[in-house]
Parts: C-alpha cells; structure tokens; sequence
C-alpha cells in the first residue's frame, strides 16, 4: 500500500486492530505468543490477542534499557517492567508495536528478547510504518503507511471507554 502523502485525518485505530488481526491470522501456528513494546504495542497486542482468542497471556516488554541511545538520552520516566510468563525458546513470536520508524525500539526488544531464549521466529505487526529507518527492519503485518516529517510524531493513546485513538503531535 502507498503512503499516506499528507496527514490530514487520522484512521480508526480500533478498525486497524481488526485489519491487522485479519492479517495475522492466516499465519498464525498454534504455539505463536504475542510480545507487545511498551506501551503502544502493548495496548495492541491485548486488543490482538482478544480479537484472535488466543489462549494465555501476552509478553510485555520495555526496552528502556536496550536501546542504543540509552547513554545519550538516559531513561525514560516512565520505564514499564518487563515481563515474559512463557518460554520462548522455539517458539513463533509476534512482536507488537504501535508505530515503526526508524527500527532501533525493534532491535532492542529483538536483543532483549534473545536474553529470554532463542525463539523460532520472529514477526512485526504495527499499525502504522511512517518510515525513515535507520536499521534494515520491516514488518511483516502492517495496516497503514505515511509521510511524516521529522517534527511529527504519531502517538496512539487510550480513548473514551478505553478505545484505542491516533493523536498527531507537531514539535517545535
């Protein structure tokens, strides 16, 4: 699908949900898990997980502490703890997030990730890809792509009901 060359409305971030849970599911083995990033992905992969009825629980990881600007930037205030309560050695994995850019936040939570086991395999499933990368990552299930510019940030946030909303953030 083509990008999105000006932002001018934002979609539905529930009926991406649904999109992207349509794409996941053709692929899905009977041992795949679910690891969302904190805390876009998370909230993405809690909806994923209902929407497919997968049994268990999904992974939670916060790479806060992988990431390679971590020196530069120091941590982040709002750092989740991880938690991982299944093995995922072998294990097909699907690792969720709300937005790719550059690709750093996914090779920390690949690098995490492996400190965990080796899984089988490992897929990305985001919402939105608003390109830019930095590192030679791509996902495997995405339902939308779009131009953003350097100043622009696209946050996905819980809404009234706890529905799941795009807020697009300009900074100066």
């Amino acid at each position: 699908m083509p990008p999105t060359p000006h932002l001018t409305e934002l979609p539905d971030a529930e009926a991406q949900c649904a999109a992207l849970a349509e794409l996941i599911r053709p692929q899905l083995q009977p041992n795949t898990l679910l690891i969302g990033i904190h805390s876009g992905g998370v909230w993405v992969a809690r909806r994923l997980s209902e929407l497919l009825k997968l049994p268990g629980e999904i992974g939670l990881i916060d790479v806060s502490f992988y990431r390679d600007d971590f020196g530069e930037k120091g941590l982040h205030p709002q750092v989740k703890p991880t938690s991982i309560p299944f093995d995922v050695e072998d294990r097909p994995l699907i690792l969720v997030d709300d937005v790719l850019y550059t690709g750093r936040t996914t090779r920390a939570a690949i690098n995490e990730l492996f400190d965990y086991g080796r899984p089988a395999s490992i897929k990305l499933a985001v919402l939105a890809d608003r390109g830019g990368r930095e590192l030679p990552i791509t996902a495997e299930f995405c339902t939308w792509q779009l131009e953003l510019g350097p100043n622009e940030e696209l946050v996905l946030e819980p809404g009234p009901n706890n529905k799941l909303q795009w807020r697009r953030d300009i900074h100066a």
